[in-house]
């Protein structure tokens, strides 16, 4: 596997956390494949880059929505699932007849299990959604609590 999006994906970690990107913040080689194995998917590149990058740092895997642990991962419908809503009624996605290129463009399946393109790739979709739940969503969730108080 090339390392074409793994610097993009370790930005993350200085972005949000204020901290340095450590090896262990990103599963090792052989971690990914073992789990890739138990899930019997392929993946593509920037995905596994994102695993290998920061898959270990539950609180951006975690962040708002849940991406998959690798050996989650599944297919369904015709897509690779990747990422669900925290209610489980969103589902992110990737076709699975584009999985072999690096950067495939993600699909969202609605509540009403109609899949909707999101017009992005993979690490365009993810560093987006980074940004999104960094910049507005956790601040506004935070602020809410505050005034709650």
């Amino acid at each position: 596997m090339a390392e074409l999006f793994i610097e993009s994906f370790r930005s993350l970690v200085p972005t949000y956390y204020d901290q340095p990107w450590r090896p262990e913040n990103g599963l090792s080689r052989r971690e990914l494949e073992a789990a890739l194995d138990e899930s019997g998917v392929n993946i593509p590149t920037a995905l596994a880059d994102l695993y290998l990058a920061v898959g270990a740092v539950e609180d951006l895997m975690e962040a708002y929505y849940f991406i998959w642990d690798p050996d989650e991962l599944e297919i369904q419908d015709g897509y690779l699932l990747f990422m669900e809503d925290e209610d489980e009624s969103l589902t992110w996605g990737i076709p699975t007849n584009t999985i072999s290129s690096p950067d495939p463009l993600v699909s969202r399946r609605n509540e009403k299990g109609k899949w909707v393109p999101m017009d992005a790739t993979v690490s365009e979709y993810l560093m987006d959604y980074f940004e999104w739940v960094h910049k507005e969503i956790l601040p506004a969730i935070e602020s809410a609590e505050n005034e709650s108080e």
